[in-house]
């Protein structure tokens, strides 16, 4: 796209673009834009800020102020950056360095990508990019080194992914306060790729006979139709999940109560994307043997408290609320949690990387392979 632009706009007008901090950064996007801006939360509170120092870059290019020139630099790794956390661990002192550097005369900005590791192109992988006034060599030695630092903690990692049995166990073991546990599914997280309709943490739940839990979503528009047929207020017979691809996790054959069903619009009211308007496309809240669970025709990620609220479900009341979200869930429902615990449940999303197969990717690249 950026190339596409930069045909038709030619050479002299600016353009700047705004990233999510797990962009892969390749060396054509560079070449293409003036500036490079990337996100420096996750979750990603803080788009607008981005978007106004891009735009400020612009402004101060078409004035002739400036003369913005983004230079790229990456590494031999697929991870790394503790994959974009922005609360502890290494992309605190990153973006701190950054932040430092962007104080220096030229620099115009410094931007940390984490990567996209699940991304089968040639540059998949953390990257740093530096924006200076003029062609010089200082972006290209900010952006090495960072890009060092990362490579050198590329194995750190601050959050521990639990199998389905151990996130269970701890379910048991709750407290009882007023304050609900979190279960994340990251690997079944739709704004990684996945496909929603993972049954495998859901399974685990009902076996494990888990209860006063919500949990949200499973991507079905045939069951949320079947809920529909069926009515609210009374039972439904279905297959929920698991059609797209059933090895990361098969249908459930279940017997529910229809508690709810709603065109699935709502506003986000929450940290992350406050303003903007949500639409999961007809819904149902099936209620499993003490879990309700909110079933979607479209795929979503969970990041604001409303995909349960708008559905009639009380958070607050909840021992258990499980979700699948990776990372940006915490933003909305950490506060409120008394623990949160992120699971692996072996779905597309998988940390374990070897699962894959890649043929557009550099090699060697490391986690893949041995690279010193």
């Amino acid at each position: 796209m950026l190339a596409r632009l930069r045909r038709l706009l030619g050479p002299t007008v600016p353009i700047a673009v705004t990233l999510d901090l797990h962009a892969n950064v390749t060396d054509a996007m560079a070449a293409n834009a003036d500036a490079i801006i990337a996100y420096r939360t996750y979750p990603h509170i803080d788009q607008h800020e981005r978007a106004t120092q891009a735009a400020d870059l612009v402004r101060r290019t078409m004035v002739g102020e400036i003369k913005p020139l983004c230079t790229v630099a990456r590494r031999a790794t697929m991870t790394g950056a503790n994959g974009g956390i922005t609360q502890d661990g290494p992309m605190v002192d990153l973006l701190a360095r950054a932040a430092q550097c962007e104080r220096e005369p030229g620099v115009l900005a410094v931007s940390i990508h984490a990567g996209f590791p699940w991304a089968d192109i040639a540059d998949t992988g953390p990257s740093v990019a530096v924006t200076t006034d003029g062609d010089g060599p200082r972006g290209g030695a900010i952006a090495r080194e960072l890009m060092d630092r990362i490579w050198d903690m590329r194995a750190v990692r601050t959050v521990k992914m639990l199998s389905l049995d151990e996130a269970i166990a701890l379910a048991r073991q709750r407290d009882n306060s007023d304050r609900p546990i979190v279960i994340a599914d990251a690997t079944d997280n739709p704004g990684g790729g996945g496909y929603g309709d993972s049954t495998n943490l859901l399974r685990a739940l009902l076996d494990g006979a888990i209860d006063n839990v919500c949990f949200a979503p499973i991507c079905d528009g045939e069951a949320v139709d079947a809920g529909r047929r069926a009515g609210v207020g009374n039972r439904a017979r279905l297959w929920l999940g698991g059609k797209i691809d059933a090895n990361f996790g098969a249908p459930l054959d279940v017997e529910g109560l229809v508690v709810n069903l709603t065109d699935g619009r709502f506003i986000h009211d929450g940290p992350m994307y406050q303003g903007a308007a949500m639409n999961m496309g007809p819904t149902m809240v099936l209620r499993l043997s003490g879990i309700d669970v909110v079933v979607t025709t479209n795929r979503l990620q969970v990041t604001d408290r409303q995909v349960f609220l708008s559905q009639g479900i009380d958070i607050t009341t909840k021992s258990v609320i499980a979700l699948k979200s990776s990372h940006h869930f915490r933003a909305a429902f950490e506060p409120l949690a008394q623990a949160v615990l992120v699971v692996d449940s072996g779905a597309l999303c998988s940390p374990d990387l070897g699962r894959l197969t890649y043929r557009k990717l550099r090699r060697p690249v490391w986690p893949l392979d041995p690279v010193h």
